[in-house]
């Protein structure tokens, strides 16, 4: 009886471990909804021919400590996964845009499908020129955040806003880059939201 017992329990942890590595990392998962992301974009068949992220919106994770760290240039919305490359593709300036008005408040909102203890959120803003013709780069933002988040190890619910005033003068077209870092593992999520003032 003991060894079905343990049988039992290795095939059990067998499965367990299969299920978290056919799904990526365990834990937490999350995308921007509000300004819309470009996963989500994808996700809600908005955009077309965006491979692996139409179905998973939630899973664009990669190296935190940005932009001291994190993935590098060219590869910042698909957080330097190459499974997600079709979030760096600048598909020629036409990703669909959200209407903001700079220097008012907006609420920029956070969809989870697994929750993790988190060290902050941060919200970047491509500077006054840019044309979303070409991927991201660190020299295409405002060197600092216009919005920190500090989540002080918490868990967050299943949506979060944060509410936060857009930069004042901005103009034209832009992108905003959404930050989530995780307090206990090495990575963070990324979002990138097109946007026109």
């Amino acid at each position: 009886m003991r060894n079905k017992a343990l049988g039992a329990a290795v095939v059990a942890l067998g499965i367990a471990g299969a299920t978290v590595l056919a799904t990526g990392t365990a834990g937490s998962h999350g995308y921007t909804d509000a300004p819309i992301s470009r996963q989500k974009l994808c996700a809600n068949g908005t955009v077309s021919n965006c491979g692996d992220i139409q179905w998973e919106p939630q899973s664009v994770e990669g190296p935190k400590g940005f932009p001291a760290a994190g993935p590098a240039d060219g590869k910042i919305c698909a957080g330097g996964n190459s499974r997600f490359a079709q979030l760096d593709d600048p598909r020629g300036g036409a990703w669909p845009t959200t209407t903001l008005v700079a220097g008012q408040s907006y609420g920029f909102r956070w969809q989870f499908t697994a929750r993790h203890a988190t060290t902050d959120f941060r919200y970047y803003i491509t500077k006054n020129g840019w044309t979303g013709t070409k991927a991201l780069t660190r020299a295409d933002l405002d060197p600092q955040p216009f919005l920190t988040i500090p989540y002080n190890n918490q868990q967050p619910p299943s949506t979060l806003t944060h509410s936060g005033t857009i930069p004042a003068g901005k103009t034209g077209r832009h992108l905003i880059l959404a930050v989530w870092t995780i307090a206990d593992t090495g990575n963070a999520f990324y979002a990138c939201s097109d946007v026109k003032f």
